[in-house]
Formats: C-alpha cells, structure tokens, sequence
C-alpha cells in the first residue's frame, strides 16, 4: 500500500513567482502565448512545478489553495489598512490565474478558495485535519511564504524555493536555524511586523532584535507581563515595547493563521485521480 502523503500548493505565490520571474525586463508582447492570444509563461511554469513536486513526494493527495480578493478577507475587518498599500495585479497575470484553474480542474486537481479566509488559513486548516486523521503520513506545503514556517511540525514541512535547489525546513531544520519553536514564530512576526501586508508590529524593533526577545520570553503575551523587569540587554527597545504594546498584540492577530475551519472538505476530496497521474 503506497503511504499517504499530502501536497499543499500556495497557489497565487506559486503562480506569481512564476510569471515574474519570465517576465521580467520582457514587453507582453514577447510572453508565450496560447491559441487565444493570452500570455501562458507563468502557467506552464507552474505546471511543471507541480508535475515535478507531485513525483517527487510521490503524492497521494494534493490541493492548490487560492486567496480571496484582500477586501473579503476577515483581517481587513479587524485592521481596515490591512494590504491595502499591495498593487494590483497586472492583466497577464490575472487572465493566468483564470487558465490555471481551469488546467487543474481537467487534471482533476483539488482547489479551494474559502471566504472570508486566506489560502494561509486554508494551508493552516488543511494540515491540521491531515495530522489529526493521518497520522505519520507527512504533509508538504509548497510556498516561499516565510509566514507559514508557524504551520511547521513533526509532520509538517515546508517547501521553499531556491536556485539551486528546493529547500525543505522541517521541524528539525527550523528549530536548529531560529532556535525558537514554529509555533513561536508568529510571535516574531508580530514584533516584525510585514510593510507587503500593512502589518504595523512593533516600531523600533527589528529583526536582530525580535528573535533574541522570544528566544527569551517564549512568547508575546509572557514579554509583557515581564517588562518592567526585562532583561537589561534590552533596555533600549523597553520604551518602545511599552508604546507599541496594542499594535503588537494586534499585529499578531493579524500574523496568526487560522487552523481551526469547521467548513473545509474531506481529506478525501483531495486524493488523486488517475487522471492526475499523468
């Protein structure tokens, strides 16, 4: 019997990432183009991406994830500025999006897109019923997104691109590398803060000083409740702690992700056809 393994593709990064990079310093007029006359370039790479992690992990099952539009999204409605500053999508890009998904249907490839949440949501969602059903089986997402490294566990890893090759941080990797636990990671993020999502965190804290601060304190709400005694190699970021308190903690309920979707569908919906397998 062929061990169950689960491949979750961040859908939008992957398809993204994929255009730019061919078409890049390119006019649209140079793009490859379908039948129809729509540019193709990011969605052939995308599919022999997926062709190529789908032998590799040997997959039994797979789901692409997609966000919404960013004024659906629930965030938007705790912190109003929340992406409000990321620019539009350029057309190519766009009419791409609409050919892949139809691709993937004909491939019989599983997708989702779930309102009011965020294909974050859905990748934090997803694997957390995997483990829960499928124990041992491992769960592979497939994203650059670095906020996702808090969806990491024993069973869950992390595909990243790179150029020479793809990098895997799993639960080992990402505690030898941050020496902080993956669950502590959105704790990082909310001191950090992300200027692509208008995530405020806390200013005046950097990344050289955020890692040693959770290093220390486990945990935001932990950092807090022992600022007045904070350790003195962090004097000089406790006034800015202090004024920064209420977007921080704010800023990490923007940074979680959600892993607790009751209306998601079966793990089973999800395995791959034989028509997949081609």
């Amino acid at each position: 019997m062929t061990e169950k393994c689960l491949l979750i593709i961040d859908g939008f990064n992957l398809l993204s990432r994929a255009y730019f990079a061919t078409s890049y310093n390119r006019p649209v007029e140079s793009l490859e183009k379908n039948e129809n006359g729509i540019p193709v370039n990011g969605m052939n790479v995308f599919l022999r991406k997926l062709h190529s992690l789908l032998s590799q992990y040997n997959a039994t099952h797979c789901v692409v994830t997609w966000d919404i539009p960013r004024e659906e999204t629930f965030r938007r409605q705790l912190y109003p500025p929340y992406k409000q500053t990321r620019n539009e999508l350029p057309e190519p890009l766009i009419q791409q999006y609409e050919l892949v998904k139809k691709e993937l249907d004909s491939l019989s490839i599983a997708q989702l897109t779930l309102s009011p949440y965020e294909a974050d949501d859905l990748m934090g969602s997803i694997s957390k019923k995997w483990t829960e059903e499928t124990p041992q089986a491992p769960a592979y997402i497939y994203s650059n997104d670095k906020d996702l490294f808090q969806l990491i566990d024993k069973q869950v890893s992390q595909i990243i691109a790179a150029k020479k090759q793809d990098i895997v941080m799993d639960y080992e990797r990402f505690i030898q590398t941050y020496e902080v636990k993956p669950e502590q990671w959105v704790d990082v993020k909310a001191l950090l803060g992300d200027s692509s999502d208008n995530i405020p965190g806390c200013p005046g804290v950097g990344e050289k000083t955020a890692l040693p601060l959770i290093q220390a304190y486990t945990t935001l709400e932990l950092l807090f409740h022992q600022l007045d005694d904070l350790d003195p190699r962090f004097n000089r970021v406790k006034k800015k702690l202090a004024t920064g308190k209420e977007m921080t903690l704010l800023s990490k309920e923007l940074s979680a992700i959600k892993c607790d979707i009751e209306s998601l569908p079966a793990i089973s919906s999800f395995e791959r056809s034989q028509v997949s397998l081609l």
